[in-house]
């Protein structure tokens, strides 16, 4: 369908109804006295008037005239040719996921299902690895955290980038401690840059906090003012004792105060039940975007303008030139 971008301009048609009010336009021209000027007036059958003359255009001037006002008021209106809607799905949650890489996450204690014996990194590679593919509408982030926290994958919709990037995560490559509230300050940092009003963030560790510069409780009250939801992912044996001890009361209450959810993974079936219970509790969101193409058709009566003065102009122009050479002819003979 067409469509007018700016209708208003129509308006401007009426323009050229207030000239009438506006003083004629005047301009000096030198003139020619002849003795015999009476025979001439008698002789071209033109009455004598004295004063100023109007020279009028012919009827083809005039509706050239019109004709071009009409057009540049026309492309002034801009028409637009508008297409049928088309609809465009984005991402409607931004997903943050923090892994432990500790030196207790190299600990061989999880069973693949093919009955492979692997370490705690490896089994939680196999799940994010499954949780990518499954969240196709949203945009997912990566932060490893170990004596330090690092962004390893900022939030992106190319999952099998982010993949990739997870895959290239070695255990001790963030250190051998457990920063656990500064990773959870880092996502505080990287959701208040994003847009999203969905925002999740599920921390995959092993131990306990050795010595975050924000402690886990304080940066968990901050993720929640920030409406951040935080589900807390335990691995491993809950008896260890030492640095690798799991500190299961500091793990609760950060996903309590932020409205999330701890889940324990003693093995791999227990951390595939906890992320497919993540799954229902947070189902795929998506925005859809609709939208009209449009394109502008202003250049049509512009183009239209141009050919018909350029028409009318040329063949003045050829019949001036006939007119001349016959005259040449006529004056040679």
């Amino acid at each position: 369908m067409y469509e007018l971008a700016y209708p208003w301009a129509l308006s401007l048609l009426a323009l050229p109804l207030l000239m009438p009010l506006l003083p004629a336009y005047k301009e000096s021209r030198d003139s020619v006295r002849v003795p015999f000027f009476d025979k001439l007036v008698e002789l071209g059958q033109q009455r004598l008037q004295s004063g100023a003359i109007i020279p009028r255009r012919d009827r083809y001037q005039y509706a050239l005239v019109v004709f071009m006002w009409v057009s540049l008021v026309l492309a002034a209106a801009k028409p637009e040719w508008v297409g049928v809607p088309i609809e465009q799905q984005k991402s409607g949650r931004d997903l943050m996921i923090a892994v432990d890489l500790s030196g207790s996450m190299g600990t061989q204690d999880f069973f693949l299902p093919s009955g492979k014996k692997v370490d705690r990194l490896q089994a939680v590679k196999e799940v994010l690895a499954e949780l990518a593919s499954q969240r196709g509408n949203d945009r997912l982030g990566l932060i490893v955290f170990g004596s330090a926290s690092y962004l390893q994958a900022p939030f992106t919709d190319d999952h099998v980038v982010w993949s990739k990037l997870l895959a290239e995560t070695e255990i001790g490559m963030a250190g051998q401690s457990t920063v656990f509230g500064d990773a959870i300050g880092l996502a505080i940092k990287l959701f208040k840059e994003s847009a999203s009003d969905n925002r999740v963030l599920i921390i995959l560790t092993d131990g306990n906090d050795t010595g975050s510069i924000v402690p886990p409780i304080d940066a968990a009250k901050v993720a929640a003012a920030y409406n951040i939801r935080i589900y807390t992912i335990a691995i491993g044996n809950p008896g260890s004792v030492g640095e690798a001890a799991l500190d299961m009361d500091t793990i609760k209450r950060v996903a309590d105060i932020t409205g999330g959810q701890t889940f324990e993974a003693l093995d791999q079936r227990a951390l595939q039940r906890a992320h497919q219970t993540i799954g229902e509790l947070e189902p795929n969101l998506y925005e859809t975007i609709s939208f009209r193409p449009r394109q502008s058709l202003h250049w049509v009566p512009l183009g239209a303008a141009v050919i018909l003065y350029t028409l009318y102009y040329g063949y003045r122009a050829w019949q001036a030139w006939v007119v001349l050479r016959r005259t040449k002819d006529s004056h040679a003979n």
